[in-house]
């Protein structure tokens, strides 16, 4: 979505608007088309999805995910001024990722919750079950 708000605000610009935005580089690989990038430059890849096969493990890094989009787009409403065309599916966005947040926060809790409290970080509730006893 953020690719494609991209794309439309930068569909009608003069090449000399591209050069002085700093866009050149990315319109000569590009033009004006959808390629999700980080602001470093890094293409989107899927290396940047972690899962270590652990539900409280894969929960953290979810937590996380959603914090550093929050993030983002936190970021991105400090640039964008007023263009509500840009505001409006940016906060939306970033309201998602609220909700994401307590979703996976809940399932945290309901998680170690199920766990035994006095080692539940000692394991991998996905691999180390409790032995069936004979």
């Amino acid at each position: 979505m953020v690719s494609a708000i991209v794309y439309q605000l930068t569909k009608d610009l003069t090449e000399e608007e591209i050069k002085k935005a700093g866009f050149d580089t990315y319109f000569v690989d590009h033009t004006t088309g959808v390629y999700p990038i980080a602001a470093s430059g890094a293409a989107f890849s899927a290396d940047t999805f972690s899962v270590a096969g652990d539900a409280l493990t894969d929960l953290h890094e979810d937590l996380a995910a959603e914090q550093k989009a929050r993030t983002t787009y936190d970021n991105i409403l400090r640039f964008c001024g007023d263009d509500y065309d840009v505001r409006d599916p940016i906060r939306f966005l970033r309201e998602r990722e609220i909700v994401h947040y307590q979703r996976f926060g809940e399932a945290l809790r309901i998680a170690t919750d199920n766990l035994d409290s006095r080692n539940f970080y000692a394991f991998n509730p996905e691999f180390d079950k409790p032995k069936k006893r004979r």
